[in-house]
């Protein structure tokens, strides 16, 4: 049997297990089966913490609900660095992941700051099949959606809307992920205004569908909001499980993301799939 931990950031769920010390039988089947909301332990993405190679304290790996890979998750990062912290007795670890390297700390409150870089707007760090204008129109099956295009150490499109509350995200959502200018798809972000510094964000996650939060997916809004001069640096989003503060760094133009990290319970699960 192996140990696991069911976490969340917001209602955005983990399986996560520790691989430090030995391999696990972690791939992509394995993954399916075990988000599996039915037959498994149920979660967004599964997450395996397995030792860094360049002096970061771990390195934390992303599979997503379908079994495909993601560069990064700003959620998962706070759980991880919550128990790291707590391993360490330390108030900053370092993650390194597919999509770089996170800085974590210690917000008190049981809150944890990550630092997730600065987003890039270049069509081939997104990445996109081709060049385009900063405003993108996506033509849809029916009708044709408009926004940005930004990578915060995974692909993400933000739709700006009078109302996130009316969009039919299960419907447009995959149709947006799938599109043929993403060649590795894409998170999908529609995000409409609640007052000054402040924003309503809906997600639909590439690989796991409608979650309830998305770290990277809130700084992607963010940046997306201040960029068309919606909000200030300092903002709050706030998800279908919670708000997340974020702040764009002057100094740098890195995305510091604020919010909880939170423990359901801990378990032991035969895996059986072969180690990849």
């Amino acid at each position: 049997m192996t140990a696991f931990l069911k976490m969340h950031g917001l209602g955005n769920d983990f399986a996560v297990f520790d691989a430090r010390k030995q391999a696990l039988a972690l791939g992509a089947e394995a993954a399916r089966a075990i988000a599996d909301r039915r037959r498994g332990i149920g979660c967004d993405q599964l997450i395996v913490i397995e030792r860094a190679a360049n002096g970061a304290d771990a390195f934390m790996r992303v599979l997503n609900a379908d079994g495909s890979e993601a560069q990064s998750c700003g959620n998962a990062a706070r759980c991880v660095a919550r128990l790291l912290m707590t391993e360490k007795r330390a108030g900053e670890v370092r993650l390194d992941t597919k999509g770089g390297l996170v800085v974590c700390n210690d917000a008190g409150g049981g809150l944890v700051t990550v630092d997730m870089g600065a987003p890039k707007f270049g069509w081939r760090d997104i990445p996109l099949a081709r060049e385009t204008d900063d405003e993108i129109t996506l033509e849809l099956p029916g009708t044709a959606v408009t926004g940005m295009a930004v990578s915060v150490g995974n692909p993400h499109f933000v739709v700006s809307v009078p109302d996130a509350e009316a969009v039919a995200l299960t419907s447009i959502g995959p149709k947006i992920e799938n599109h043929p200018l993403f060649p590795e798809r894409t998170n999908v972000e529609f995000i409409s205004p609640l007052g000054p510094d402040r924003i309503r964000m809906r997600v639909f996650e590439r690989g796991a569908g409608v979650t309830e939060a998305c770290g990277s997916g809130a700084c992607a809004a963010a940046v997306v909001a201040f960029r068309k001069g919606a909000t200030g640096r300092k903002l709050e989003v706030v998800l279908d499980g919670g708000t997340l503060a974020i702040e764009l760094r002057e100094s740098d133009e890195h995305m510091l993301m604020t919010g909880p990290a939170s423990l359901s319970f801990r378990g032991d699960i035969d895996l059986k799939e072969p180690v990849a």
